[in-house]
């Protein structure tokens, strides 16, 4: 029965992962009006494991066997917790928009695609490649387009490039070492280790300043609900149900309603020309993950099965 259930209720995960994951670069932007990257994300992970800790008492779930399972539960979780939303965080925190940010960090197909080839011998044919092109293209255009209307520097811009490696490098890390984890046991792992090296680096590198307003607590405990708890657990819950080709295809729609949100919640400006490059990128989207073609066999169909 449980598998069958599961199954069913997870045909909806693709679209409440988007909406989730795409409003978390929002409220991180708000959070970090009231305190700094590094002390918000300590917080965020303390929370988590807080959080987590009296369910893993109370369902004792399964822990990871042998030192390598440790390591490859770590790998990924540093990947993820420490080097994508420290990057995340600290692009927004150097005036990277919030728009701006989920393009960029939504990527990460794109540069699977172009390792495909040289890792696994698939070839991308020519629609994908234009799919491909048309991504990149649309990047570069909400970046130059947000440099001219506000205060975004190379170096934000640097840390948003170090979000996107590090969740490509999740992606193909937890591909090929990555064993299945019950969620509870795999947040608290990796939330233990992004609390173990923000919190030391928050303490030496920034004043541990934190405004604690209405908004500010909204915005917190909208990360670590909806953000961490329910997002991250989703991903995981698709990954084992073989769901995430559909997720990889989301993705690249997280900018644009990143952006919309931003705009509504923010009031970031997004000029004509970051969105249609926007708009660019989504075609670029529909191209390679259309159903059937080689280019999302490359993309996805190799390294996240579905």
């Amino acid at each position: 029965m449980n598998r069958q259930r599961l199954d069913q209720a997870l045909k909806g995960a693709p679209i409440l992962f988007l909406l989730l994951w795409a409003s978390g670069f929002v409220f991180a932007a708000m959070a970090l009006a009231h305190t700094d990257p590094l002390t918000l994300l300590a917080l965020r992970y303390f929370l988590v494991v807080a959080a987590l800790l009296p369910l893993l008492l109370i369902l004792r779930p399964e822990l990871p066997r042998s030192p390598a399972e440790w390591l490859h539960v770590s790998v990924v979780g540093a990947c993820i917790q420490v080097f994508f939303f420290g990057g995340v965080y600290m692009a927004l925190e150097h005036g990277l928009s919030a728009g701006a940010v989920a393009l960029i960090a939504s990527l990460h197909p794109i540069v699977v695609g172009l390792l495909a080839a040289p890792l696994v011998g698939e070839r991308v044919n020519l629609q994908g490649w234009l799919g491909l092109a048309l991504g990149l293209v649309g990047a570069v255009i909400v970046i130059t387009s947000r440099m001219e209307v506000g205060a975004t520097s190379l170096i934000s811009i640097a840390f948003a490039v170090c979000a996107l490696l590090a969740m490509t490098s999740a992606t193909l890390y937890e591909k090929r070492f990555g064993v299945a984890q019950h969620p509870v046991t795999a947040n608290i792992i990796q939330c233990g280790l992004g609390f173990a090296v923000m919190m030391p680096a928050a303490w030496l590198l920034e004043p541990l300043r934190v405004a604690w307003t209405g908004e500010f607590l909204i915005a917190l405990g909208y990360l670590v609900i909806c953000n961490s708890l329910i997002a991250v657990t989703l991903l995981l819950a698709m990954v084992r149900r073989g769901l995430v080709s559909r997720v990889s295809a989301l993705f690249f729609l997280v900018p644009p309603l990143s952006a919309l949100l931003a705009w509504l919640l923010l009031a970031e400006v997004m000029p004509a020309a970051a969105w249609g490059g926007i708009v660019l990128a989504a075609i670029g989207v529909a191209l390679i993950s259309e159903p059937g073609q080689q280019a999302r066999r490359a993309l996805v169909g190799r390294f996240w099965p579905g």
